[in-house]
């Protein structure tokens, strides 16, 4: 059989390939937080699991989806942005309402600053709340105000990019924004472990699917020469992951402390 013979199947291989590829790439970052979602709805119970994780990667995934308006990158890279966005806020909105329900005398926050007596719920709030003050920032008592905060965060910086979008300078720090701070994700759980030293209550499978989805994600970026912020900061999310792993292999064989905290049942990356 002659060499060019079987170019009829290794095309079609080579680009089933990619496409497999592709939609790895697309669905693969939200995968972690389906069972995460359907435990806390199982459980009724979103104790476990940190909004503040909704906020970095929906702001990490707009600015993303900004950047691609100054450089256009790979089209699966943008979409795996709408799907994240999309999926934190229907965690966002799980969350809430879950929350919500399980405080029974507490003031509504909102997005809005408001401080009219319909916002109560039962007892009267200790203090007056202003709903800017950063100790109650992203914890709001409805999903809406989290939808309001977004849909200002995309308005202001959809705008300062349209304004600067023929900067260089501007569109490549824009990127490098995006990317870094998506893969600074692991962080607060890399400081929580070291502070602990344990990392009871840390699901490692969720760590390990972390790890195998960055480092796969990684080498999409570097094969599809993506722009270099993208696997550098891939890199830099690999190199969390690993550095997690290795805290538990250290705290399970050289336990630094008793451990006398609670542990939760549907741990994340971040909490």
């Amino acid at each position: 059989m002659e060499p060019g013979g079987l170019e009829w199947l290794l095309v079609p291989m080579q680009q089933l390939v990619a496409w497999g590829a592709a939609g790895a790439m697309v669905f693969g970052g939200v995968v972690p937080y389906i069972p995460q979602y359907r435990d806390i709805r199982r459980t009724q119970n979103a104790e476990g699991f940190s909004t503040y994780v909704c906020l970095v990667l929906l702001v990490a995934n707009i600015l993303r989806i900004l950047f691609w308006f100054g450089r256009r990158f790979e089209s699966p890279l943008l979409w795996q942005s709408i799907i994240m966005i999309i999926t934190m806020l229907l965690m966002l909105k799980l969350c809430t309402e879950i929350r919500v329900s399980n405080e029974l005398n507490a003031k509504r926050r909102s997005f809005a600053a408001a401080d009219s007596k319909d916002e109560e719920i039962k007892a009267p709030p200790k203090r007056s709340y202003l709903d800017f003050d950063l100790n109650y920032f992203w914890h709001w008592s409805k999903f809406t105000d989290y939808v309001q905060c977004v849909l200002t965060f995309t308005g202001v910086t959809g705008y300062i990019t349209y304004l600067w979008l023929d900067s260089s300078l501007f569109v490549e720090t824009l990127g490098f924004l995006a990317v870094f701070t998506e893969a600074m994700l692991g962080v607060p759980q890399l400081y929580r472990n070291y502070q602990n030293r344990s990392t009871e209550g840390m699901s490692i499978k969720m760590v390990l699917m972390w790890t195998s989805g960055d480092t796969f994600k990684t080498v999409y970026f570097i094969l599809n020469q993506a722009p270099f912020q993208f696997s550098i900061c891939g890199l830099l999310q690999v190199f969390v992951d690993i550095a997690i792993l290795l805290q538990v292999y250290l705290y399970s064989h050289y336990p630094q402390k008793p451990v006398s905290h609670t542990a939760h049942p549907a741990s994340t990356k971040a909490l």
